[in-house]
């Protein structure tokens, strides 16, 4: 199983920005579709954005769209998450994925990720 490490999250106030980094040892994440998720409390999993390594293209949630961007940092094989705007609906539990997909990445939902980190938390409050 692949080994993911998220970072970044932290409490913000609404408006506000974090970056989330998801980091992979031992494998360029260059060769596998990345997937960010979120969980909040009593809710289901929402899948937020993805990036594809077929074609390079991206996903986003409606809820996310215009405010989060997906990037890929091969030089430091990360896969960056950067959330402008942040709005207290944004709180969860963010998850970054990683899995090899022959499609473009939207086509896929978290159930076909096998390989999960930890997660970070994010929180947005006044």
């Amino acid at each position: 199983q692949l080994q993911l490490v998220e970072s970044g999250g932290g409490l913000v106030q609404p408006g506000g920005s974090l970056r989330l980094s998801c980091a992979a040892s031992g494998f360029s994440l260059n060769y596998y579709a990345i997937g960010w998720f979120r969980q909040a409390p009593g809710k289901e999993r929402e899948r937020v954005s993805c990036i594809s390594s077929s074609d390079g293209s991206t996903y986003y949630a409606d809820s996310v769209k215009g405010r989060f961007t997906i990037s890929r940092d091969n030089a430091k094989n990360l896969v960056v998450l950067q959330m402008n705007s942040l709005k207290p609906e944004d709180t969860a539990l963010y998850y970054c994925a990683a899995e090899s997909l022959a499609l473009s990445c939207w086509h896929y939902s978290a159930d076909e990720y096998h390989n999960w980190g930890q997660g970070t938390q994010v929180t947005v409050s006044s």
